[in-house]
């Protein structure tokens, strides 16, 4: 028989993808709207780089951003971003932290690199965090403001020197805090904080790293044109992006944009993803079969959190009867912990409704 969870127990919207991430209500129905003047449209036509336009103001908004740093976009999401630093950013050596998957596949990009020097790789084990260390013949130093693979955070603060400070923010960009100040590259994608889709990358670039972009392509490198970020730059500053973007996508995190920066901006997130934060770790902390996967609370994750259950309790069970009940991706991230849910809690998702998913799960373990 299916267990059916009571009503009055269950979130008023039930989807906590890590990403995909929820597209709140009315988002697609707003889309149909205006898509008559948008989609189908050429990209360096006037619909489609005001709504290119509109991103890139709405996200200066949200971090504030100082005088010089522009915002840059281009086709290909996050992980090809990995690959954009390696061709276009680093000159020679790069030192990494890595304490997840997304760090990992970052370092793991450069390390494949033969035009480069071997990186110098910080790692912690799963559940852990690592920082950056000052380093002699460092030119970039590149960390993951939020690890989604386990749900681990660091803070972005500048290693001494002047290499540049790279971010991978994918998971973080919207729902933690930031003085961007502190990097020179902060890039991310649409489909965690900004409630949309992927294929897309966007940089937050300080005035040195577009010079040190400038000073990469007039080397003689070669830099294969996908991952030119010169380019990149260029046709973001006339609100276009060097390939065709996928409009929808766009549009979605532009309505996210409005909708955040009418809302408290970057401080209003992040209270938000603070409470979702303390509704899910108090929880799993009182808890008499679950614990936070991340021990040291200061590590832990506002927007994806992690939680380990007792080996006795059976997580895919648990989970089957979740989402016949509409409650959904709570799925670990593969290879990650033993027993574990993870749930997003980006500035979209409710806090009520986080609160209202941990009684949820007490109700289905009690049963099960």
């Amino acid at each position: 028989m299916t267990l059916r969870i009571p009503a009055d127990l269950l979130p008023g919207d039930g989807r906590f993808g890590s990403g995909p991430s929820k597209v709140p209500d009315g988002r697609l129905q707003a889309l149909a709207a205006s898509g008559s003047t948008l989609m189908g449209t050429s990209h360096r036509q006037a619909p489609v780089k005001e709504l290119v336009g509109r991103v890139r103001r709405g996200l200066s908004e949200l971090f504030a951003l100082p005088e010089g740093y522009e915002v840059v976009l281009g086709n290909g999401g996050s992980v090809a971003f990995f690959d954009v630093v390696t061709h276009a950013l680093i000159r020679q050596r790069s030192q990494h932290a890595v304490f997840g998957a997304f760090g990992a596949k970052f370092a793991k990009a450069v390390e494949s690199a033969p035009w480069l020097a071997s990186p110098t790789v910080l790692r912690a084990a799963p559940g852990g965090r690592v920082l950056l260390l000052p380093e002699d013949g460092v030119d970039v130093y590149a960390i993951t403001h939020n690890e989604t693979s386990t749900g681990v955070m660091a803070p972005v603060e500048r290693v001494a020197g002047d290499a540049l400070m790279v971010v991978d923010a994918t998971s973080a960009a919207g729902g933690l805090p930031l003085d961007a100040a502190q990097s020179d590259v902060y890039f991310f994608a649409p489909q965690k904080s900004f409630a949309s889709d992927g294929g897309l990358w966007i940089a937050l670039l300080s005035p040195a790293a577009i010079a040190r972009a400038e000073e990469v392509a007039a080397s003689g490198r070669h830099i294969p044109a996908f991952f030119g970020l010169t380019e990149a730059v260029a046709q973001s500053r006339l609100d276009q992006t060097v390939n065709t973007p996928a409009v929808a996508t766009l549009f979605l995190m532009a309505e996210q944009l409005d909708w955040m920066n009418a809302h408290g901006g970057l401080t209003g997130m992040v209270t938000r993803t603070a409470a979702s934060a303390e509704a899910l770790y108090g929880w799993a902390e009182r808890s008499s079969y679950a614990r936070p996967f991340v021990t040291d609370p200061a590590h832990r994750s506002l927007v994806v959190g992690t939680v380990e259950l007792d080996e006795a309790i059976d997580r895919v069970a648990v989970m089957d009867v979740l989402r016949r009940n509409g409650v959904v991706d709570v799925d670990a991230y593969r290879g990650i912990g033993t027993n574990q849910l993870r749930v997003a809690m980006y500035p979209a998702v409710d806090p009520v409704d986080v609160e209202a998913l941990t009684h949820c799960i007490d109700w289905v373990v009690e049963r099960l």
